[in-house]
């Protein structure tokens, strides 16, 4: 069973644009040749992307 994500396809992908590192995305959005460190700052941005939205 694929897992389900929480997170858009577009979300990721602007936040990799933003980090720097949406180069190594390959053509279908696929996070498979992305550094598990890229990836852990992915996470880290969209937590604060969350926190933002929740003091508005």
């Amino acid at each position: 069973m694929p897992r389900r994500s929480i997170m858009s396809d577009a979300l990721k992908y602007e936040i990799a644009k933003e980090l720097g590192f949406h180069d190594t995305l390959s053509n279908d959005g696929d996070f498979g040749n992305v550094s598990s460190r890229n990836c852990g700052n992915m996470v880290k941005k969209a937590i604060e992307i969350a926190e933002r939205s929740l003091l508005k």
